[in-house]
């Protein structure tokens, strides 16, 4: 049998002492991390450390503001932050090129150095693209002409053309399709050499102001940027990167950004995250793993090392992924040393309120070594769950031992005529299967009546089928659970997850109580 723990402590259990039983499993507990921990590591850190790094992506307390707090304190803090910064003006020129683009704009003036001695940049940022039938100007040749055009006194016969002969400005200004027999090669570099006024011009900046130039050599704007950022501490660049952080959603902040940190820059972000997690305690259950791994967060974050933070994780939020790396035959090993605790820590007799020491703390653990206690047993349920419950009568064993409620709810799909679908239920929650039935079969027989002598075949294949998609959900099913009063319906492969999840919010809101 396995026990999930759900009875709640009351006040008796100050009492209750596990005595060598509750020795023991703290012991086996601690073996289970030191093994867990080796087969994590076996790998390197990097997985365990991306696993951390999706847990708080999926955190939704974060507030626009603290997630640009978060995030520019880290860019500011201890000296310069390139590999982060690095990263963030690649995803701010990728997503929102224009941001940065008004920067250079006003600073369109440093592009004479980009593009001298450069034929390449010059050649796609001055080219001409096809438009239909014919050619149009692009916009670093637009900009360019519309300069010269201007200001023809200064620098028309820097222009160089195609052709034999040259065109007068009277001629483009009736015929500005000329302005594409321009050498652009050579015209740039005659502009580069002889005409520094275009590249501060208003109409070359505005050519830029869209950020399409950074898609030329992307690389070279980072480290312009990262220059700014740093060397000059340039207001409009931070209160550009203040406005992107505030408007990206977190998660995609957090793919981006976090797996480039450094250890040590880690640690730090999570000390800071911690700081801007809301520390009043919900009264309503921690129904989801983001944010029971913010409480522990929260109330461990401070005394823990980020090596206990990585470990917590993922036993609390990573059941699957540690069941993947157990399958690996590399892990051969681990997992038949995982598998025999697990096998010792399930035969310690269970006793009503059996963690209720944990909880009372009656071996003086501090609130860490709680949770880590906590967390690993509840993994341990996640892999009996995993390994023992096949079917659906071992799960309903489950629910029933551990005075759970559930309805079982079979589902399959019938298409009508119309291509629309029908749902037919099938289960123990007989007050609302049966309604929906009759009304199915209501609307099932008018359909008969009207297409009896023409779809009778068709009648007695749709019946086959069902008898086909049954004998499938015989060996399947899906329940409705009181943990969730019933509000979903819970699939063997997800039941794993919804329990350990469920179990752990209870114990840490006994934990946590008041």
């Amino acid at each position: 049998m396995i026990d999930l723990f759900l009875s709640e402590p009351s006040c008796d259990d100050d009492d209750v002492d596990g005595g060598d039983s509750m020795k023991l499993r703290i012991s086996l507990l601690n073996e289970l991390e030191s093994t867990i921990w080796s087969l994590m590591m076996s790998g390197g850190r990097s997985e365990a450390r991306l696993w951390l790094c999706n847990t708080i992506a999926g955190m939704t307390s974060i507030t626009p503001r603290h997630q640009r707090e978060l995030f520019v304190h880290l860019l500011k803090s201890r000296g310069q932050k390139q590999g982060l910064a690095s990263q963030l003006l690649h995803m701010m020129f990728e997503k929102k090129p224009h941001k940065g683009g008004s920067i250079l704009a006003r600073r369109s003036h440093i592009l004479e150095k980009f593009f001298e001695g450069n034929p390449k940049r010059v050649l796609q940022w001055f080219v001409n693209y096809p438009s239909g039938s014919r050619l149009e100007l692009g916009k670093g040749a637009k900009a360019l002409t519309q300069f010269a055009f201007k200001n023809r006194d200064i620098c028309w016969e820097e222009l160089e053309w195609k052709g034999k002969h040259g065109q007068s400005p009277a001629m483009v200004a009736t015929k500005p399709h000329y302005f594409l027999d321009l050498d652009i090669q050579q015209t740039v570099e005659n502009f580069l050499e002889n005409v520094p006024e275009f590249w501060s011009s208003n109409e070359f900046s505005e050519s830029v102001k869209d950020g399409d130039i950074f898609f030329i050599d992307r690389q070279f704007f980072v480290k312009y940027f990262i220059d700014l950022m740093y060397q000059e501490n340039s207001r409009d660049v931070w209160e550009v990167i203040d406005e992107f952080l505030s408007e990206q959603p977190f998660s995609s902040l957090c793919h981006h950004l976090l797996i480039t940190l450094e250890e040590q820059d880690f640690g730090y972000f999570l000390d800071l995250l911690r700081k801007v997690l809301n520390p009043r305690m919900e009264s309503k259950p921690f129904n989801s793993i983001a944010y029971l791994f913010e409480i522990v967060l929260l109330k461990c974050g401070a005394s823990g090392s980020i090596d206990q933070v990585l470990l917590l994780n993922a036993v609390i939020t990573q059941g699957k992924h540690l069941l993947r790396l157990l399958r690996d035959e590399e892990a051969q090993n681990s997992r038949d040393k995982i598998t025999e605790i697990v096998s010792r820590i399930s035969a310690i007799p269970s006793i009503p309120n059996s963690l209720a020491p944990i909880f009372k703390n009656v071996y003086k653990m501090t609130t860490l070594e709680v949770v880590k206690c906590l967390g690993l047993q509840c993994w341990v349920l996640y892999y009996r769950m995993s390994q023992e419950c096949p079917t659906p009568e071992s799960w309903e064993s489950v629910f029933m031992n551990n005075q759970i409620g559930f309805h079982k709810s079979n589902k399959y799909e019938l298409l009508d005529d119309d291509g629309s679908s029908e749902e037919y239920l099938y289960g123990y929650d007989h007050s609302a299967s049966t309604e929906v039935r009759s009304q199915k079969k209501r609307k099932a027989r008018k359909k008969r009546r009207r297409t009896r002598d023409d779809d009778y075949d068709d009648e007695l294949l749709d019946s086959d089928a069902i008898s086909q998609r049954l004998d499938l959900l015989s060996n399947s099913g899906s329940w409705f659970l009181s943990t969730d009063g019933y509000s979903a319906a819970w699939s063997i492969v997800d039941l794993p997850e919804h329990l350990n999840c469920y179990c752990l919010s209870k114990w840490m809101t006994w934990l946590f109580a008041k």
